[in-house]
C-alpha cells in the first residue's frame, strides 16, 4: 500500500517536472507573485482529475475487456523507454534555460483561463496522466488507487513548490546544467519503471 503510493508519487513527479509551457507559466506567476495560489491549485486539481480518470477509467475498461491491462503494460514500457531516451538526448544536446519575462499584472479570471488552456489543451497531458499513469497503475492490482493517490499528491507538491519557491529557484533555472541533471534523473526513473513493468 505505502509502496504503491510512494511509486505513484515518484513517477507522477518525474512526469511533471520536465520543462514545458504549463510549468513555465506557473514559474512566471510565482516570480511575479500574482495569483500564485489559484494558478497552482488549478494545475494540481486538473492533474488530479486526469489521474483519477486514468486509474479508475482503465480499471473499468479492464473489467469490460479482460486482458487489456497486459497490452497497456507493454505499451507503457515501450513509451517509457522512448520517453527516457528523449530525456537523455535532451541532456546531451540541449542547453535549456527558463527565464520568465516580466509582464504587467493580469486579472484573476483571465489568468485562470490561460492556466486551464495550457493544461487541458495540451495533448501530452492526456498521454502522461490518463494513459501512461493509468496503464502503470494496473500492475498494483487492488492498490492501484494508492498509486493514483501518490501521483495526485506529487502534483500538488510540485506545483505549489514551484509557484511559491520560484524566487528561490530562479538562479537554478537560469543554468542549463540544472536541466541536464534533471533530464538525466528523469531518464533513469523512466527506464527503471519500464523495466519493472516488464518483469
Amino acid at each position: 500500500m505505502l509502496s504503491a503510493a510512494l511509486q505513484g508519487f515518484v513517477f507522477g513527479l518525474s512526469l511533471i517536472v520536465a520543462i514545458g509551457a504549463q510549468n513555465a507559466f506557473v514559474l512566471k506567476q510565482g516570480l511575479k507573485g500574482t495569483h500564485v495560489f489559484w494558478v497552482c491549485f488549478v494545475c494540481a486539481f486538473s492533474d488530479a482529475i486526469l489521474i483519477a480518470l486514468g486509474v479508475f477509467g482503465l480499471d473499468l475498461v479492464e473489467n469490460s475487456v479482460p486482458g487489456i491491462a497486459v497490452y497497456a503494460k507493454y505499451f507503457g514500457a515501450i513509451f517509457l523507454f522512448f520517453y527516457g531516451l528523449r530525456s537523455f538526448y535532451s541532456a546531451l544536446k540541449h542547453n535549456q534555460i527558463l527565464t520568465p519575462d516580466e509582464h504587467q499584472t493580469q486579472a484573476l479570471w483571465p489568468t485562470i483561463m490561460i492556466c486551464l488552456a495550457l493544461t487541458w489543451l495540451n495533448p501530452h497531458v492526456y498521454l502522461d496522466t490518463v494513459i501512461l499513469l493509468g496503464s502503470i497503475s494496473t500492475k498494483f492490482g487492488e492498490y492501484a488507487h494508492f498509486f493514483g493517490f501518490g501521483a495526485i499528491i506529487s502534483s500538488f507538491v510540485f506545483f505549489f513548490s514551484l509557484g511559491y519557491g520560484a524566487s528561490i529557484l530562479r538562479p537554478l533555472f537560469a543554468k542549463p546544467i540544472t536541466w541536464k541533471v534533471l533530464d538525466i534523473i528523469i531518464g533513469v526513473i523512466m527506464w527503471l519503471i519500464a523495466y519493472s513493468l516488464l518483469v
